[in-house]
């Protein structure tokens, strides 16, 4: 039985793109087997399930192969009912969450290029992701028009698919103000954003799949270095 319901997670530990999914397949309680991938060195497995994008997350399930973040958790929501349903079967409800699911993306992006960047580049992005996420501060009051259940079991039972891309996106956010200096997630500003996250990293699911804030922390240090080591090469 545990051949015919195989699930293998080809991933790179710090992709908020294979974090999403491996939240999905966590608060689904869905069980799979993880594979690390070096992306500098990719896999021949990786390169066959994937041959478009050559990039992590896929998912293998039973042998076939599923590529792209969203793509990946809307089958997850398909296939497996148990666990929370990430995408409401509301039309409108739904549409909702797919809407600031993509524009989260829009958010890591303008993310992207603080990290990348210095200077007046840098202050330019760094405006942009204040003004994102005050914006997806917003949007939040509209889904949560009574607040962000309180508690933990409540709020475990109704995860969206919006939810896994914040964890997945912000949930480091600590990691990244030590980084950057740069206040992302605000309690006073963004009191609605704080409080999502806060209520989602307690949940036992989202925790097991949290990095260690020093792993984080080390990682981005590493990485804006190359970039700004590359950007004046």
């Amino acid at each position: 039985m545990a051949e015919q319901n195989k699930v293998t997670l080809y991933g790179m530990w710090a992709s908020p793109y294979v974090k999403r999914v491996e939240l999905a397949l966590k608060v689904k309680g869905i069980s799979y087997e993880y594979v690390e991938e070096d992306l500098r060195n990719k896999s021949p497995l990786l390169l066959k399930f994937n041959p478009v994008h050559k990039k992590v997350p896929v998912l293998v399930h039973n042998g076939k192969a599923i590529a792209e973040s969203l793509v990946i958790i809307e089958y997850i929501d398909e296939t497996w009912k148990t666990g929370p349903q990430l995408l409401p079967e509301d039309p409108y409800k739904r549409s909702q969450i797919r809407f600031w699911a993509s524009y989260l993306q829009q958010v890591f992006e303008a993310m992207v290029l603080v990290i990348k960047t210095s200077g007046e580049a840098q202050e330019k992005a760094i405006k942009e992701v204040i003004e994102k996420v005050k914006l997806l501060e917003d949007g939040l009051k509209g889904l949560f028009p009574d607040g962000i259940p309180s508690s933990v079991d409540e709020y475990s039972k109704n995860v969206t698919l919006l939810d896994l891309l914040i964890v997945a996106h912000l949930g480091a956010y600590e990691a990244q103000e030590e980084v950057l200096g740069l206040k992302i997630v605000d309690p006073e500003k963004t009191p609605l954003v704080f409080s999502c996250i806060a209520a989602l990293i307690q949940i036992p699911a989202v925790k097991e799949a949290s990095a260690p804030r020093e792993k984080v922390v080390a990682f981005l240090k590493f990485f804006r270095e190359n970039a700004l080591k590359s950007a004046t090469a």
